[in-house]
């Protein structure tokens, strides 16, 4: 009599259930943490870049009471009101460029290890996929160079807040009002109007006008005859007039410099004046001071020195052999021949 060897129904399900048990806890659980981890850590990174964004937008409140002090003692309240508009966009656009930035590097980041883990958990060979990445980035780089190039430098102009919407630069070849300040390409408008597009990478110097505060500078030339010393005072005087008459003095943060001797000459004696002011303010105050100038200057009796002026003559050369067109020789002969004429008239009478 024989008797059956074979294994139950119930312990072949039950070594299936545990196999699949198994293998869920295995690749599949493993997969779907690791994307969940990745989508949760690029979320909290998202919004950690966010709320940064905005706290440079809206101005931090450890900034806002070390400046409040400042803003009273140097009587610069209503002028930082006035330029609050083109403050608020400069910031604005600043920390929005540099959150996408921030948001694409995260991206980046978070994908790269996500990938890393994947391929731990499967097993799969990503030496050959890096070594043609490389490949391909370093063709990608060297086509690709003057992108990257404008890319990075636009990057650190940013970070270093080199200028701003608003601002008033001088990029060598290009000079005015700053429109745009991308990653790639700065927009600056001209005095004439002319939207010039500047790639950053080729921008090798940057010199701001506007950035914290600005300069009026006047510089007036009296004989040297004058007296200096009066004309200075006059300086003094018609650029504080100047600034009560223009409602400008909001926009003075200080008081008036009068210098002498600035420069000497036969002809002439500088005299300059120099005031601190509210950023972007110091060509209305130059025009307003110039104007005050003119019009005290005349009415004390005080003369401006008239600039140097070399007047150049040129006259055509005679040449050596070309004496019939002497124009003095043709002189004397004429005055001979009217002196023989009189002669024989005299002789017939």
């Amino acid at each position: 009599m024989t008797t059956s060897s074979t294994p139950p129904p119930l312990d072949d399900a039950g070594e299936a259930a545990r196999g699949a048990l198994g293998w869920l806890l295995g690749a599949p659980l493993q997969t779907v943490v690791t994307i969940v981890l990745g989508v949760v850590v690029l979320a909290v990174a998202r919004w950690v870049i966010a709320r940064g964004v905005r706290s440079v937008i809206d101005g931090g409140s450890t900034v806002r009471a070390k400046t409040r002090t400042l803003l009273l003692r140097t009587r610069v309240g209503s002028a930082a009101d006035q330029s609050n508009p083109l403050a608020v966009a400069r910031r604005v656009q600043r920390a929005e460029t540099m959150g996408s930035v921030l948001r694409s590097v995260a991206a980046l980041v978070v994908g790269i290890l996500v990938l890393t883990a994947l391929a731990n958990i499967y097993g799969w060979q990503l030496g050959p996929l890096l070594a043609s990445a490389g490949v391909a980035g370093v063709a990608l780089g060297f086509g690709a160079q003057t992108l990257v190039k404008d890319f990075l430098s636009g990057l650190f102009m940013l970070i270093e807040d080199q200028y701003g919407v608003g601002d008033v630069v001088n990029l060598g070849e290009a000079t005015g009002t700053v429109e745009a300040v991308g990653l790639r390409v700065t927009q600056v408008r001209s005095l004439d109007g002319t939207l010039w597009y500047v790639r950053n990478g080729e921008i090798l110097r940057v010199g701001n006008m506007t950035q914290g505060w600005s300069r009026a500078l006047v510089e007036v030339l009296v004989p040297p005859d004058m007296d200096v010393q009066q004309a200075a005072d006059l300086l003094l005087r018609a650029t504080r007039e100047a600034l009560e008459a223009e409602d400008l003095a909001a926009d003075a943060l200080g008081d008036p410099e009068v210098t002498t001797y600035e420069s000497l000459s036969a002809e002439s004696v500088m005299i300059r004046m120099l005031l601190k002011t509210v950023p972007a303010k110091q060509w209305a105050i130059q025009r307003a001071v110039r104007g005050r100038v003119r019009e005290l200057f005349r009415s004390e009796g005080v003369d401006l020195a008239l600039p140097r002026r070399e007047v150049l003559v040129e006259r055509e050369a005679q040449r050596p052999g070309d004496a019939g067109h002497d124009p003095q020789g043709a002189d004397r002969q004429g005055a001979g021949r009217q002196g023989a004429d009189r002669q024989g008239a005299d002789r017939q009478g």
